[in-house]
C-alpha cells in the first residue's frame, strides 16, 4: 500500500489551547483621504452640468433629425423669400 507524501507544512495540534491570530482577518491599514476643497467641488459640479446639458442637447438633436428624415421632412422643402 502507498504511503502519503510528506508535507512541508507542520501539522496543527488542536489539543493545545493556543489560538493563533490569522493574518488574513486583521484590519486593513488606514487610508489617507484626499481633502477636496469646496472650490474644486463647485468647479467639478459646474463642469459636469455643462457636459450633461451638452450631451443631452446633442442626443435630442440626433433623435429629432432621425425622426424628421424618417418622416421625409427636409429643410430644402421650404423656400424663404425676403
Amino acid at each position: 500500500m502507498a504511503s502519503p507524501l510528506k508535507s512541508a507544512k507542520q501539522t496543527v495540534n488542536l489539543a493545545s489551547g493556543e489560538v493563533r491570530v490569522s493574518r488574513i482577518r486583521r484590519d486593513p491599514p488606514p487610508q489617507k483621504l484626499k481633502q477636496i476643497s469646496i472650490e474644486e467641488r463647485n468647479e467639478r459640479d459646474q463642469r459636469n452640468a455643462i457636459i450633461g446639458i451638452t450631451v443631452f442637447t446633442m442626443a435630442l438633436m440626433v433623435i429629432i433629425l432621425a425622426v424628421a428624415s424618417w418622416a421625409g421632412w427636409t429643410p430644402r422643402a421650404y423656400h424663404i423669400f425676403m
